[in-house]
Formats: C-alpha cells, structure tokens, sequence
C-alpha cells in the first residue's frame, strides 16, 4: 500500500509539472502534442483526445476509450487488459509480447528496436497510448 501511495503521489507530482510537449515520428515531423493538462492534439493542433488526472482516457468527443493503471497496464473502454508498460519502458501487448520500448530521453522504439518517434517529457504510459494503443485523429 506505500508503494502504492509513494507512486501515485510521485505520479502526480511528474504530471502536475509538465509542460506541453511535442510528439514526432521517426523521421522527426511534428505530428502533434501533449499538453500539461494531458490534452492530446494532433499535427493540425485540433484536439483529438485527452489523457485525464486518474488515467483515464478519452478521445475528442470526451467519450472515455480507455484507463492507465497506476501499475502501466493499459485497458481498452471494456476495461480489457490491452497493454503494459513496464518500469524500464518496455511496451507489451495482451499476450505480454514485446511490442515497443521508450528510452528514458523519450525515444519510442518498436520491436525491432528501430526509431518510429519521439516523446520526450511526458510519462512514458502516455507515449506508449499515443503510439502504440490508440489512434488519435
């Protein structure tokens, strides 16, 4: 349970300090962004989703698509297990294969290791949402 409040507290305190931050894929073209608020906006700057306090997450009709748990599994509006990411940035699908990795600079990988964006700034679960989850108009 302290571990529990320990990082929901240190959760809190890393998303209450950020600041907007731009999302590019791996040939380094904007493609939109997150801000502090956990607003997600697409290359166009139009709104296409939001990533709320309590991680649930939502698409630009405010309708809830999705959950962030404080563990990094990720869950679809069913509240199905679609993902995880774990501590060291791994990104795993439902059968808990390896689909992704985001370096501590925010450099998101696939499975091969190769370059597909970047995501520097923000929690790695709301990289992970953004690229490998869910698609933000």
């Amino acid at each position: 349970m302290k571990k529990l409040i320990a990082f929901l507290f240190l959760f809190s305190f890393a998303v209450s300090g950020l600041r907007a931050q731009e999302l590019r894929n791996g040939s380094y073209s904007f493609i939109g962004k997150i801000e502090s608020d956990g607003t997600i906006r697409n290359g166009s700057y139009s709104m296409s989703g939001k990533i709320d306090s309590d991680g649930t997450i939502r698409n630009s009709s405010y309708s809830m698509i999705g959950k962030i748990d404080g563990d990094g599994t990720i869950r679809n509006s069913s509240y199905s297990m679609i993902g995880k990411v774990d501590s060291d940035g791994t990104i795993r699908n439902s059968s808990y294969s390896m689909i992704g990795k985001i370096d501590d600079d925010g450099t998101v990988r696939n499975s091969s290791y190769s370059m597909i964006g970047t995501a520097s700034g923000i929690p790695k679960t709301w990289a992970a949402v953004v690229f490998f989850f869910f698609d933000f108009d």
